[in-house]
């Protein structure tokens, strides 16, 4: 089924979406996603989330029209996710990750039919066929995807998302598991995202890594759900 046919069927369901996209300092990255999104006409809502961003990544959020989240400190993902649940109007939420490179209408919407038509509560995104380093971290753990749909009713009743900070999919996760939340995989072929060392330089990047991954581990060993 081509993008076209995908998109009129979902209009035809009057779906009603909306893509959070928690961002840090990504303004190389947040323009070429808001465009996609605002290319696919099932998305009813825009909300970027600025996590206490010091670069021009909330001038280019708001230049492209869509709702900005201006935090003035860095809360982590989780936070700035559950921040942005606070201004939605939809039935459905699209999770993005910021720093995305190759996101297409295709990816959009491979992640959103399976929602929209009640085959799953939440999918899970997986990169293939991009980059050997993204693609491989991956399939190694797939589960810690940050692109994800999921419906806003299971969405709003994880109670210890805003405390996760980095290890927010964890909580996901773990909530999926406790309360039988139907999940399903989705491969997002040629999708791939700048690593942290890119970014930030190899140490910067390696130490924000390694605090990252702390969390995960917090979290995946932490209560709530």
């Amino acid at each position: 089924m081509g993008e076209q046919a995908k998109t009129n069927q979902f209009n035809n369901k009057n779906q009603r979406i909306t893509s959070i996209i928690a961002a840090y300092n990504e303004e190389k990255t947040i323009g070429p996603i808001i465009d996609v999104l605002k290319r696919v006409p099932i998305i009813e809502q825009i909300v970027v989330v600025s996590d206490g961003s010091t670069d021009r990544t909330v001038d280019i959020a708001r230049s492209r029209n869509v709702e900005v989240v201006d935090l003035i400190s860095n809360v982590g993902k989780g936070g700035a996710l559950y921040r942005g649940l606070e201004y939605i109007r939809t039935d459905i939420v699209l999770l993005l990750d910021a720093d995305l490179v190759g996101l297409e209408e295709s990816h959009v919407l491979s992640l959103i039919q399976p929602v929209s038509e009640r085959e799953a509560d939440v999918t899970i995104g997986v990169f293939e066929e991009g980059r050997f380093a993204t693609d491989l971290a991956q399939k190694i753990a797939p589960l810690l995807s940050g692109q994800r749909a999921i419906r806003t009713d299971v969405i709003q009743n994880i109670s210890d998302m805003e405390v996760s900070r980095y290890g927010v999919e964890v909580a996901m996760n773990r909530y999926i598991r406790k309360n039988g939340v139907t999940m399903k995989l989705v491969k997002l072929p040629g999708l791939t995202h700048v690593m942290k060392e890119e970014k930030m330089g190899l140490m910067k990047g390696l130490r924000y890594r390694v605090k990252m991954y702390w969390e995960i581990l917090k979290n995946s060993y932490g209560g709530g759900g």
